[in-house]
């Protein structure tokens, strides 16, 4: 039985439709990482599962059990907001168990959920603290306790960690995992941020204009992206697209002389009346070893980050970067052979934005 079902979930607001018909399906246990750039609908969403918000159509069932119309505090689930809502006057200690508190928990069990998720959160010596005390990675750790001891069904996460710096977001990611691992919850996260989402997700559901582009594990959604959209809004630096025509030879790259050599099978499987979009993620690319196809790159830029080295240029009139190994010799001005597999290759139809090749 699935934990949580979302069954064509709609929402309107006047003649807006932000959401357009969602449908997950979410086992217990997952983490599911809603995943989107502002507006995408994703944090409505969440606010609908959390029952802050209604629907205008469609059903929600946690546990085999509809929440349509069920007050938020009737629901069993617990949601960790992006601004960390802690009571200014109230110890650590009684931010966590406020909850608890209100709903007349005994005070014994209620030490000992409170000592407990502090434990695991490892902020047992802030516990006689003040929020105003603590720095925000600090503060984001009481409010997960604040919703760790109440045990619910489904945890909610609205971008928690996007008030934290890059460092403390690195830590906390590390700390969700490991609070996941040995948990086991069943968790819904919303982020705009891909890293978050492939380091924790296991599964994500890629939404825009109020739809999912493509569900499925983080893999997936990075190695075999859907749309378009998917393929250059998951990696960093984004996916390469280049025009290309499919034609007897292989892929003719518009602007240039090159013609990429295909298999027959997937050659024959290319439309040859539309055009093509060919995506290649930068970190595909090589120098050395035999065999690959090769691509003649017209270096412009080359940046040293430490672990690797990022070239950009051009392949006739198409811009394309490749990330390669520090040791690469390169220059500005110069050519540059890169060689890739086949596997390596993800087309597009440029009309639809659908994947053409499945793999």
């Amino acid at each position: 039985m699935s934990a949580l079902v979302v069954d064509n979930i709609r929402k309107s607001f006047g003649d807006v439709e932000t959401l357009k018909g969602i449908d997950i399906s979410l086992e217990s246990g997952e983490f599911l990482v809603l995943l989107g750039a502002s507006g995408c609908g994703k944090s409505t969403l969440l606010n609908i599962i959390a029952g802050l918000a209604e629907p205008t159509g469609g059903d929600i069932r946690l546990n085999d059990r509809s929440l349509i119309g069920v007050h938020p505090k009737d629901r069993d689930i617990a949601m960790v907001f992006q601004s960390y809502a802690l009571y200014p006057n109230l110890s650590v200690r009684r931010n966590i168990g406020f909850g608890l508190e209100m709903r007349k928990v005994p005070v014994a069990e209620r030490k000992k959920a409170v000592l407990e998720a502090a434990r695991l959160l490892q902020i047992e010596p802030l516990l006689d603290r003040r929020p105003s005390q603590l720095s925000g990675g600090q503060r984001q750790r009481v409010a997960i306790g604040r919703a760790l001891v109440r045990n619910p069904k489904l945890f909610l996460f609205d971008e928690p960690l996007s008030n934290l710096d890059a460092k403390l977001r690195m830590e906390m990611r590390t700390e969700l995992k490991r609070l996941h691992q040995m948990m086991k919850t069943t968790v819904v996260y919303v982020t705009h941020d891909q890293i978050e989402a492939m380091t924790l997700a296991t599964r994500i559901a890629v939404m825009r204009n109020g739809q999912i582009e493509q569900l499925g594990t983080p893999e997936e959604i990075y190695n075999r992206p859907a749309t378009l959209y998917v393929a250059t809004f998951v990696g960093a630096p984004p996916m390469n697209l280049l025009d290309v025509l499919a034609i007897d030879r292989g892929l003719q790259v518009t602007g240039s002389d090159t013609v990429i050599p295909l298999p027959a099978a997937l050659l024959a499987s290319l439309p040859r009346d539309r055009n093509i979009k060919l995506g290649i993620r930068p970190e595909c690319f090589r120098t050395e070893a035999e065999g690959g196809l090769p691509l003649t790159l017209r270096c412009e830029v080359v940046e040293l980050t430490g672990p690797e080295l990022i070239l950009s240029g051009s392949i006739g009139t198409q811009r394309l970067v490749a990330t390669l190994s520090p040791r690469t010799r390169a220059a500005p001005g110069a050519d540059v052979t890169l060689l890739l597999d086949t596997d390596a290759l993800h087309l597009f139809d440029a009309e639809s934005g659908r994947r053409l090749n499945a793999d």
